[in-house]
């Protein structure tokens, strides 16, 4: 017999609080449109300028928090909360916090391009601020004494004869409901007692105790389990299948066929994963060889239709001196999430509930209402953590796939998982892409002439559109492919960090954005940053390595922000740059900078490795990072933000490449996708901070990927004596290059 549950026993809280959202954001990859201020106000507030949408305080005095940005793992939650409460001056404990969900938070577009702090830890900043002064104006008038000289501790106002009121007290309906100003009385650094603190993250204790932690984790009463077919290659037509014979299995529910999607539910998880293999083994699709020659990919980039855009032109090219060139390349590169992507979706009463780990609700709201044809205020989507989640993975496809499979099955919810081979033949990968850069050492050591060309595609192909989902073009009326996004500079998609922050007369800059790819690609993290910055600094070395001079002295002779300056040199200095000494033949430094899209934090690397020149692979001793991302909420949080990226660096480097023939992909698993294991991680990894109390906030989470590469392929140069320019540099690949 089938249970009937209602939405509400589903939804993520008990209480919906509504409330205006003045402003949406434009969809770019920052998330918050990345244009001239509107109203003059800090970070998302100038798009969501209610103090009500930030800050609520309910009776008890307690507060909610509510971000539009998502938690992937990178202690936001903490962060944010750690921020509202030295503002507030609330203890934590009293402290309540709301991510991404399209029926309650304001719209901050995407969480990624490392905003979040920027934008939401800006916004909550000083809405928490004009929200502590305005219980203090309350207190004040119902005490009738200056407001100056009432105090705001724990919760309380009180003042000088003894006298308090509990937030609680304090509040009313409408008390926050105002907009923000632009001016707002923020705590100094030398008073803080919770920001620039370490402080235990919230979202950690049900991870490492296998609580409740992810959106693979919900269970909600009544749940019913789905499983899709996916096709076995892009632009596979679905010739014929055999449903009924799935429909006559024990416990399935439904079997769904609209064109060329493709699913199952069932009463159990797995019945459906029994009933979606029956199902693809009794299926038959139409396949064309349509992708390139794995082999020649650089190659088969270049000569690809672009748009060709010349975004840095300096000085008169043609010096002699010392010249390096290169072409240096990248392969496609998946995700690889440890958990495969979930969702969980209901569908009661015409609405539409949608439960997933997508860094844009928003957007994908958008989306999943446009593939249905349902209008937007009938699909709510809410952020729920994801196990394994950073750039676009498959979270918004698994959430379009329940989405329709709930539409059949009204009044149940139905979770989605992807299989593993669904989750690396169909991600949308970091895009393959191509540098070619020529650098010149002129007769006084300096640089005198620098080119760089870029082959990339836009790495942004997120939902809006519901073209930019699978189920959207798999459908009988399906949606075309979305439109690529050419990111502009100065942050840039393909072309982000490809313009040197060094002081360099002669410069010249071309993006070739590509429109069309031959695999499916989109947003991970760094976008063409690692691959530009890579480039970058192999040459910046191999020009100083040539001219016979100090790698971390040319680039400080060649830099002029003071900042880069200060965290090259603390790198260096902590590394022991200028005492290093090779302790044999085998042993190889390397240094590599950058500040990420040469706008948010600043990070140098320093990286000793050794080469075992018997099997060519290579042991990454130590590594040591300095970083400024201006003002630190939570130490720990920044150092592990670095650390993360240095590891997920040292794996994309050494080991990472997506494999393909000529119709589909075939690097479906971690045996034929390698990553990182525990026995190649770095011995050490030291993660210095440079303070820098009182300034704003610079996204971190995405700083150390290219500066690392950078460094570690110098630090294989200066073992081997061979650049490697082409990714990754497998152990094969150093094997050939040094004849062993």
């Amino acid at each position: 017999m089938t249970r009937t549950v209602s939405r509400r026993s589903v939804l993520a809280g008990a209480l919906v609080v509504a409330f205006q959202i003045s402003r949406s954001h434009a969809q770019t990859e920052t998330g918050t449109g990345g244009g001239p201020s509107k109203l003059g106000l800090a970070g998302g507030l100038d798009d969501t300028p209610r103090i009500d949408a930030w800050i609520r305080i309910d009776a008890s005095g307690a507060a909610t928090i509510l971000t539009g940005k998502a938690e992937l793992g990178q202690g936001l939650k903490t962060a944010l909360l750690q921020i509202a409460a030295e503002e507030l001056k609330l203890p934590l404990s009293r402290l309540s916090l709301i991510t991404a969900d399209t029926g309650r938070t304001p719209n901050e577009g995407y969480t990624a391009a490392s905003h979040s702090m920027q934008d939401s830890g800006t916004a909550i900043r000083h809405a928490a601020a004009q929200a502590r002064e305005l219980l203090r104006e309350e207190a004040a008038r119902r005490l009738d004494v200056p407001a100056a000289s009432l105090r705001v501790h724990g919760g309380e106002v009180s003042g000088e004869d003894g006298r308090r009121l509990g937030f609680g007290e304090l509040v009313r309906d409408q008390l926050l409901a105002v907009d923000a100003g632009q001016i707002s009385h923020l705590t100094p650094p030398s008073d803080f007692t919770v920001m620039n603190r370490p402080v235990p993250r919230i979202d950690l204790p049900a991870k490492v105790t296998g609580g409740a932690a992810y959106v693979q984790d919900l269970r909600p009463e009544g749940m019913l389990h789905g499983r899709v077919v996916r096709p076995p290659s892009y632009g596979a037509t679905l010739r014929d299948c055999d449903v009924a014979r799935i429909e006559r299995m024990s416990g399935i529910v439904k079997v769904v066929r609209d064109g060329n999607f493709l699913g199952v539910v069932a009463e159990s998880e797995w019945t459906a994963v029994q009933a979606m293999r029956n199902l693809a083994a009794s299926t038959t699709w139409i396949e064309q060889q349509e992708l390139p020659d794995e082999k020649d990919l650089p190659t088969a980039l270049m000569n690809l239709p672009s748009r060709d855009t010349t975004i840095r032109d300096s000085g008169n090219p043609g010096k002699p001196g010392i010249t390096v060139d290169g072409t240096f390349s990248r392969p496609y590169l998946t995700h690889g999430s440890i958990g495969p992507a979930c969702a969980l979706a209901t569908f009661e009463e015409g609405k539409l509930t949608v439960w997933t780990h997508t860094q844009g609700v928003f957007f994908l709201r958008d989306a999943i209402a446009g593939m249905l044809k349902m209008q937007t205020e009938d699909v709510r989507c809410v952020h729920a953590e994801g196990a394994g989640c950073y750039g676009q993975n498959g979270a918004d496809d698994v959430a379009a796939d329940a989405a329709m499979l709930a539409l059949t099955v009204a009044g149940r919810p139905v979770r989605v998982q992807l299989m593993r081979e669904q989750e690396h033949a169909w991600d949308p990968f970091g895009p393959g892409m191509v540098v070619k850069l020529k650098a010149t050492v002129g007769a006084n050591g300096a640089i005198a002439d620098w080119h760089h060309e870029v082959w990339s595609q836009s790495h942004m192909m997120r939902p809006g559109p519901p073209g930019t989902l699978i189920a959207a073009r798999l459908k009988s009326n399906a949606f075309p492919p979305a439109p690529p996004v050419a990111l502009a500079q100065p942050e840039g998609g393909g072309d982000r960090n490809a313009i040197p922050l060094y002081a360099i007369e002669n410069c010249k800059v071309i993006s070739h954005f590509l429109p069309d790819m031959p695999l499916r690609g989109s947003s991970m993290r760094s976008l063409g940053g690692y691959l530009n910055v890579f480039s970058i600094e192999s040459v910046l070395d191999e020009l100083a390595v040539r001219s016979g001079q100090d790698p971390v002295a040319f680039r400080l002779r060649h830099m002029e922000d003071p900042r880069a300056r200060s965290v090259i040199e603390t790198a260096a200095s902590r590394f022991g740059w200028s005492g290093r000494k090779k302790l044999s033949g085998s042993t190889g430094f390397g240094f590599g900078f950058a500040r990420y899209k040469n706008l948010e934090a600043w990070c140098a690397v320093a990286v000793e490795v050794e080469l075992i020149r018997l099997s060519g692979a290579v042991r990454v001793r130590r590594v040591v990072a300095a970083v400024d991302t201006g003002q630190i909420v939570n130490p720990d949080g920044v150092r592990n933000q670095i650390e993360g990226g240095i590891l997920q660096a040292t794996s994309w480097t050494l080991f990472e490449q997506v494999r393909f023939d000529r119709t589909r992909v075939t690097s479906v698993d971690w045996s034929s996708y390698p990553i990182m294991r525990f026995d190649s991680v770095p011995e050490s990894v030291e993660v210095h901070l440079v303070d820098r109390p009182g300034d704003g906030f610079y996204g971190v989470a995405e700083a150390a990927q290219g500066p690392t590469g950078a460094a570690l392929t110098n630090a294989i140069r200066d073992a081997s004596g061979v650049r490697f320019s082409q990714l990754p540099i497998t152990s094969a690949r150093i094997r050939k290059a040094i004849g062993a």
